[in-house]
Parts: structure tokens; sequence; C-alpha cells
């Protein structure tokens, strides 16, 4: 077995894309991949479960930018594991920003299960955030995935997921109690003040990233502030200074989804119960799905962590 860094090029980013799918069961595997599946964490509608027809164009993008990105940012917390015979086997995606550490993927083609590829992927991410007081990671509902974890000595916390359809019971919702702005990369410098007080430390370079994919939603007021990222109906990020402003994005992202658009926020700690009102007056449904894995922080009540980028 090599271990080798990821580059930061189209090739390797969808090397790792590849993995994924394979970890996923994706059909279009890796060659020398066998059936049986392993835990991912990353980009995914569903825990462990493919897309039919494959990835889209728009999904391949996203994929591919946020690997090129933390390539760039964090090489030493990027690695692809590779056999001499079968080819790429695993990859890891780590990044670290102002003192909290960050898992962004875990992937092990099936065919390389019980072999410890994933357990020495893990081992070099976390050497890269070894400095780090704090760290993060969006498990998923997986015994393999969180056994991995609490042995690597974070704390599991299980979180919900909301999922439903614009329109179908969004109509209740009443209007945000306030204004909300549309975010720009001027906001970047209200973004990372908000994420250390929220998370610890600021994502400052990710928002490049996530500005690229994502329409940013902006409040800033004299009670506080705050920002949501989303896509469509999927809410890939909050963060807020008050459960009232976190209740006022969250809205407002939910309420400006497309027509039947699908809803689905991920990682929803049982601390951030404004979201599970905001849910039940949406008329979303509310299931118990993965954990966060915490080390040196407790669970924010505040902030929604994105899967991708936690």
């Amino acid at each position: 077995m090599i271990l080798r860094p990821v580059r930061d090029d189209e090739e390797d980013a969808e090397v790792v894309r590849e993995i994924e799918a394979a970890a996923f069961g994706a059909p279009r595997a890796l060659a020398g991949a066998a059936s049986g599946a392993r835990f991912s964490a990353g980009y995914g509608s569903v825990w462990g479960a493919p897309e039919p027809g494959g990835w889209p164009a728009e999904r391949i993008a996203r994929h591919h930018g946020r690997t090129r990105h933390l390539a760039r940012t964090d090489p030493g917390g990027c690695w692809l594991m590779e056999d001499q015979a079968a080819g790429p086997v695993g990859a890891v995606l780590s990044y670290r920003r102002e003192g909290t550490w960050a898992l962004s993927l875990l992937a092990v083609v099936p065919g390389a299960q019980g072999k410890d590829v994933g357990k020495a992927l893990l081992a070099r991410a976390l050497m890269h955030g070894r400095a780090c007081l704090r760290g993060v990671i969006c498990a998923p509902d997986d015994p393999v995935a969180a056994r991995t974890f609490r042995r690597a000595g974070f704390h599991l916390h299980p979180t919900m997921r909301l999922t439903g359809r614009a329109g179908a019971g969004t109509g209740r919702l009443e209007p945000p109690d306030g204004p909300v702005h549309a975010g720009t990369e001027r906001h970047r410098d209200l973004m990372d003040s908000i994420d250390r007080r929220t998370r610890g430390g600021a994502h400052r370079a990710d928002h490049e990233e996530l500005l690229r994919h994502h329409r940013l939603f902006v409040v800033d007021d004299l009670i506080g502030s705050g920002y949501c990222y989303a896509r469509g109906g999927r809410i890939e990020m909050l963060a807020a200074t008050s459960r009232r402003l976190a209740t006022r994005l969250l809205t407002a992202a939910v309420l400006a989804a497309p027509p039947d658009a699908p809803i689905q926020v991920d990682h929803v700690p049982a601390e951030s119960q404004w979201a599970v009102d905001v849910a039940i007056t949406a008329g979303l449904h509310i299931h118990p799905a993965g954990f966060l894995a915490l080390r040196g922080m407790r669970p924010p009540e505040l902030a929604l962590l994105s899967t991708s980028l936690p």
C-alpha cells in the first residue's frame, strides 16, 4: 500500500470522487472494488445510498471543487491510499482552521474492507490536526464509523435530519420576523466572526468555495448577526448569534426554496430545538440520523454544520 497526498488537479479530484462512489455502492466504482459498503463522510443525500443513474454534473463539480480546495489549503490533511495491484482504495480529506480540525471525507472502497486502510488514513488526517484544540466530524449513521471515531477519542452526539418538500407544509411558516439579505464575498469577515463564536474557528477561505455553489442569506442588525448557505431546499450550513436570528435564517431559507423542491437539513443536534420548532411548523419530517463526533467542544446550539465542510 502507498499513501500519498491528494494533488490539486482534476485527475485526483475524480479519483477521490470515484472512491466515494465506490464506498457508497454506486455502480460506477473503481476497478477492483468488491461488494459490500463502507462508510463515507462527505456529499451524499442519504448516507450509504447511491443516487439513481449516477452523479449529476452539478454534484460532480461541487465534489471536485471541494477536493481541490482542501488539497490546496491543507495538503497535509488530504491523502490517497493506493494498492499496487488494485489502484486507489481509500481517501481522506481534512482541514484545520484557527485551532479547529475537521474531517470532510473518509472513504474506503469495499474491496479494501478489513485491511486497516481507513484506520491508516484517519491517523494521517488526525496527525494534520494534532495541534488543534477542537475536532469536529459530521459522522454517518453507521456502526463502523461510530466505533472508529469513538476509538479515535471523539465524543458521539446523535443528531437529526429534517426532510420534506417546499410547499407541502412550508406555507404554514410565517414570514421571517426581520430582514434577511442576500450575502456576498463582502460578508466574509462577519461570517468568520460568527464562526469563531459558534464552532471555535473561522472557516476563512472555505467561504469562497461555499459561495461558488450556494445561495447565501445574511442577517446583521442591532440584536446580532448570522448567515446561512442553501442550495435549493438543502441547508448546507447555518450559524447565528441568537436563537431568534437562527430561526429567522432557517425560515427564510426554507421559504426561498423552489416550489416542490426537497427540503433537507442534516446533523441537527438536540441542542438546536429552535430548528426542530421550525421543522414542526413547516410540516417537515424529523428523523434520527448520524452523529456529531466532537473533541474539545460541545454540540453547537446555534450552528448547523456542513456535512462536507463542518
